[in-house]
């Protein structure tokens, strides 16, 4: 193998973990999106975490996180709006990506 092919194959092994990695923050961000909101619908234990595998399962509607916010919103009516929704996804977000790197 030349240099080249070992810095194509290292790329590519980047990318692909990257791509895992954000997969994951995503996923484990709409869990945490889910455990909010089952705590605004009085949901505990059990109850909670299934509504949090919901709202994972909803992401994979279309590309985006758009459907999450919309089935969260739907979910929730006059507890919180749209907008109010994807700042926590924002935030949670950045929570999620921490957890996942402290996990190794």
């Amino acid at each position: 193998m030349t240099t080249f092919d070992d810095r194509e194959t290292a790329f590519e092994n980047k990318f692909a973990h990257d791509q895992e990695m954000a997969f994951r923050a995503e996923a484990r961000c709409n869990k945490l999106l889910g455990l909010w909101a089952a705590d605004l619908l009085g949901k505990t234990g059990d109850e909670a975490e299934a509504y949090a595998r919901e709202v994972i399962k909803a992401d994979f509607e279309e590309a985006g996180h758009e459907d999450v916010v919309r089935k969260v919103a739907a979910d929730l009516g006059d507890k919180s709006d749209a907008d109010a929704i994807r700042q926590k996804r924002a935030a949670l977000l950045i929570e999620a990506k921490g957890q996942i790197l402290l996990e190794g």
